[in-house]
């Protein structure tokens, strides 16, 4: 059988190699550290946590520890390892950081499937390939995915708004519109009066900022997606005459001229999410839901994504990938972790497992994966390999254009929607019953796979 390579052994290459080596295909893993250092990373251990030593929720009824259990499914090898080298963090999973990633490490090898080559790839390698390289990836790299991907489908820095669900947003303060009613009321728009706008600049002047990492410090905003504190320190006016322009916006239920008006756009084909429109931050997530809440019809907003502000190596999935993971323009090539889009820890390894599972049933002339959208790895995976994602249509010439899904992580407005229509307000019950209704139709998909190996 043919071997594969792996570019990039953190979390999501460290678990694509593990799941090919237990199904007995050769595996070359190769990590530039720590010959070459990324600027975050300190060890040249597999799997090494940067930032946090949290994998999130282990509770099922929370998004990410449903997935976290779809991969006890699937037979993820990294979320044992977790589990194995965990610390008391309540109901959240929480790992001693330099032991799990001893414990990968000695995994990786001591496994006789496996061979770790630490030198830095500078060009995408010919054969079965696994990009696993994480949003750090080195600039030559870097160069290389571009060259392939073509530059405008890769991005080198996370320029991010606040993402939130539309069943949280309260319509009857807010309203649909476009400007000057331009095409489709396409964006939902939550007005304020001066009080409320005075309220809200004050919030957001005085608010905490998340202290840049020294891999970030030397990166450049664009003009055009500064970060909104960052804009609003300019003057309290300059908000209302930029992101937050009311001119064109009336509510016809009221037909008040706004003094100030927040849009949000959608940012997912189920219409289920939309993203605060100029609303890039660097704010500290509790600093931007205090902020949030603070706009009108956002008062009890679920913000399924904080807004970030940092250097991120990521490729426009919707354009490169199929929902296997594999690129549409070369077979055997596929892509892993934060690279395709996705953010956090469980994220990088759900994708890792993914990758490496059909790489191996490629190899072995299987089927490949393509998870049920009513399953959290299934939707993620759909969501960021949507084509029709995020189609965007000039209100100047009509022109269509998609625009690059953000990178987003697990989060229950994803899934597709429950038959059963829900109160509002009944948030636990509807999360509880997208739990099971993942958990079961995950268990009776791996069920009909013929010799699926877990």
């Amino acid at each position: 059988m043919q071997d594969v390579t792996i570019i990039g052994a953190g979390l999501a290459g460290s678990e694509a190699a593990l799941q090919l080596a237990k199904r007995g295909i050769k595996v070359k893993l190769y990590e530039m550290r720590p010959n070459k250092t990324t600027g975050a990373h300190v060890t040249g251990d597999c799997a090494e946590f940067v930032c946090s030593n949290s994998l999130g929720s282990s509770d099922v009824t929370n998004a990410s520890g449903l997935l976290k259990k779809e991969m006890e499914i699937l037979g993820g090898e990294l979320i044992k390892i977790a589990y194995e080298n965990s610390v008391p963090a309540g109901n959240a999973l929480a790992i001693a950081r330099e032991d799990f990633s001893n414990a990968v490490t000695k995994r990786i090898e001591e496994d006789s499937n496996i061979e770790i080559i630490r030198e830095e790839v500078t060009e995408i390698p010919d054969g079965n390939v696994i990009i696993a390289s994480g949003p750090l990836t080195s600039d030559k790299f870097a160069e290389a995915i571009q060259n392939f991907t073509e530059s405008e489908h890769l991005h080198f820095f996370d320029a991010i708004a606040p993402i939130v669900d539309v069943d949280s947003i309260n319509f009857d303060k807010a309203f649909w519109a476009s400007r000057y009613d331009k095409g489709e009321a396409s964006y939902i728009n939550c007005p304020m009066n001066k009080e409320e706008y005075e309220k809200f600049y004050n919030i957001l002047i005085n608010a905490p900022r998340i202290e840049q990492h020294s891999v970030d410090k030397d990166s450049k905003y664009f003009e055009s997606c500064l970060p909104i504190e960052v804009l609003a320190s300019r003057g309290v006016d300059t908000l209302r005459f930029g992101p937050m322009k009311p001119v064109g916006l009336v509510d016809k239920r009221t037909g008040i001229e706004n003094y100030a008006v927040v849009q949000l756009r959608q940012d997912n084909s189920a219409k289920t999410l939309f993203n605060l429109v100029g609303f890039q931050t660097n704010l500290k997530w509790g600093a931007q839901k205090e902020l949030l809440h603070s706009i009108p019809g956002l008062e009890e907003a679920n913000i399924v994504r904080y807004g970030v502000m940092h250097r991120n190596t990521f490729i426009n999935s919707s354009q490169i990938l199929n929902q296997t993971l594999e690129t549409r323009k070369r077979e055997g090539l596929f892509f892993a972790g934060q690279i395709t889009g996705t953010e956090g820890y469980t994220e990088s390894i759900a994708t890792g497992m993914l990758a490496g599972i059909n790489m191996a049933r490629k190899l072995m002339g299987e089927q490949m994966l393509e998870l049920p959208r009513e399953t959290m790895l299934g939707a993620l995976t759909f969501y960021i390999t949507d084509k029709a994602h995020l189609k965007h249509i000039s209100s100047r010439d009509n022109s269509v254009r998609y625009l690059p899904p953000q990178p987003i992580n697990s989060n229950w407005g994803i899934l597709a929607p429950l038959e059963k229509h829900l109160p509002k307000k009944n948030k636990k019950l509807k999360n509880e019953l997208l739990s099971k209704r993942s958990l079961e139709t995950l268990e009776n998909f791996v069920s009909e796979l013929t010799g699926f190996k877990k």
